[in-house]
C-alpha cells in the first residue's frame, strides 16, 4: 500500500500553485493559496525539519537586531 505525507503533498501543491503567473490569479485563489501555506506550516512545524528553520529564522532575527544596534 502506498502511503503519502499529507505535508510532502501540500508542499508539491504550493509548488505548483506559486509557478503560476501572478496576473492569473483571482483574489479567491490567493486566498486558497495562503490557507494552503498555513496548514502546511502547522503540519511542518512539529517535525525535526519545522524546528531547524525555526531555530535557523531565529538565528537571523537575532543577527538582525543585533547588527542594527
Amino acid at each position: 500500500m502506498l502511503t503519502i505525507n499529507v505535508a510532502v503533498l501540500l508542499a508539491v501543491i504550493i509548488m505548483v500553485r506559486l509557478r503560476r503567473r501572478t496576473e492569473a490569479r483571482s483574489r479567491n485563489d490567493e486566498q486558497v493559496t495562503v490557507l494552503i501555506v498555513l496548514v502546511f506550516g502547522v503540519l511542518v512545524a512539529p517535525t525535526a525539519f519545522g524546528q531547524g528553520v525555526a531555530d535557523v529564522a531565529g538565528q537571523f532575527a537575532t543577527g538582525l537586531t543585533e547588527a542594527g544596534r
